[in-house]
């Protein structure tokens, strides 16, 4: 008899960065969790899944999302946010706090985790507000976000000016022991700029945003970090000069991480040639020097995790002129198609690559996944690395099609996506032999 509660994965490469094993077994999984793991694991009452030629790793932890509920539903929904998390073989995400309204109180944090929970397909993390409605004027009341159910604080979309306020911020931070997020952007810099400054900005007319802009900010926040002993994790690193800072206090034991995405590390200011609205990003694509340096901080370990800064827009949002269109790219689905496609090119280990996107993002944020091992919940994907397909962002699950990876190559594909056991996403068109349920007689 078979039991639905018990899954036996067998045959499938196993890849987990936590305990460095990469090797052919099988995962046991019974009521949502990971019971067993070994190369000769069995059940007589499992339903059976044949992964052979599939790799099976933790789900991948999106840690910078924006999700849009509150308020923008015409951008992304829950629904279809955790949809394309799902797609994108992501099984838990943290969505920012740059709502309407702004997730600056109890009310909101429990409006996400509680709704996230009812219309999502995989698990929703609130990050509460360093300030109250993002002002910098005013800190939020932190104990309350955080007992609500928020795992860090952040401003993002805006950096906190404010340098007194952004220090008493820290200092609260450390008592209920949760990192502060920084979106690290002088505004007296950035002011009036859509594209990094640089020979591509002059060429094409449009006005720059220096790479100063990001790094005297994280300058400040690192140092406020340093006075403090707080947890400070920096949002979207950009630029050549912040890998250096951080790596200089780091090795200092300033408590320190950082993340930055995959538009950073494959793409350059030339993608806003010809005006092209889906290179509009804040902060901006910056040089290949910067490109190079963001590469080489994610080999020495610099640079902690990749994180997609998935913001969805409506077409018409980005179909407006350069200047007017607003800064954003999705990225939950292709995140992880591009980093295994392309950045073990660059001398990046695959296990490494894995835990950019599952332990490191775990320990920054002391979530309980990013592991296989018994007694985890078991948040799983299964990916396909044979065959090649590109980027459409026609077919993305997600209600944002602002992506300038659209036409891109890739190798590989998920082949599942399982939160708490359960299969959240499997793609239609699977071949039958590629992921096979097979009940014993």
């Amino acid at each position: 008899m078979v039991d639905d509660s018990v899954l036996l994965i067998k045959n499938a490469r196993i890849l987990d960065p936590a305990s460095g094993k990469d090797e052919t077994g099988s995962v046991l999984v019974k009521n949502g969790v990971i019971e067993k793991i070994g190369k000769s694991v069995s059940s007589k009452t499992a339903e059976e899944v044949d992964a052979q030629n599939l790799w099976l790793f933790p789900g991948l932890v999106d840690m910078h999302v924006h999700l849009r509920q509150p308020g923008q539903d015409s951008k992304e929904t829950f629904a279809t946010g955790t949809r394309a998390a799902a797609a994108g073989g992501v099984t838990r995400v943290v969505t920012m706090a740059n709502t309407i309204p702004v997730l600056d109180n109890k009310t909101g944090i429990e409006f996400v985790v509680e709704r996230s929970k009812s219309e999502g397909c995989v698990h929703v993390h609130p990050v509460g507000s360093v300030s109250k409605g993002l002002e910098g004027k005013e800190i939020s009341d932190i104990g309350e976000i955080v007992h609500a159910g928020a795992v860090a604080l952040s401003d993002d979309g805006k950096g906190v000016m404010d340098a007194q306020l952004f220090r008493r911020a820290l200092e609260y931070s450390t008592i209920f022991d949760v990192p502060i997020i920084s979106h690290c952007e002088d505004h007296n810099l950035s002011q009036g700029g859509v594209m990094n400054e640089g020979q591509t900005s002059t060429f094409i007319g449009l006005p720059g945003i220096p790479a100063e802009a990001e790094t005297v900010m994280v300058s400040r926040d690192i140092l406020l970090a340093k006075r403090t002993g707080a947890r400070l994790h920096i949002a979207h690193v950009s630029c050549a000069e912040s890998v250096d800072l951080i790596r200089t206090y780091k090795k200092r034991g300033v408590k320190v991480t950082a993340e930055t995405a995959m538009h950073y590390l494959l793409l350059t200011d030339k993608a806003v040639e010809g005006y092209n609205t889906n290179a509009k990003m804040n902060p901006p694509l910056r040089t290949e020097e910067d490109c190079q340096a963001l590469l080489e901080g994610l080999r020495d370990g610099t640079i902690d995790a990749i994180a997609s800064d998935h913001a969805p827009h409506t077409r018409g949002d980005k179909s407006q002129e350069f200047d007017l269109a607003p800064f954003g790219i999705v990225g939950l689905e292709t995140t992880l198609p591009l980093m295994l496609s392309y950045l073990p090119q660059e001398g990046l280990d695959l296990l490494e690559l894995i835990r950019r996107m599952t332990v490191a993002p775990c320990e920054i944020l002391k979530l309980p996944a990013g592991k296989l091992e018994p007694g985890m919940i078991a948040d799983l994907t299964l990916w396909n690395p044979t065959g090649e397909s590109q980027i459409d962002p026609n077919l993305f699950f997600s209600k944002g099609r602002n992506t300038p990876f659209g036409g891109w190559k890739v190798t590989g594909r998920v082949e599942a996506t399982m939160v708490a056991g359960r299969v959240v996403y499997a793609p239609s068109y699977s071949p039958a032999a590629s992921l096979v349920t097979v009940r014993p007689s």
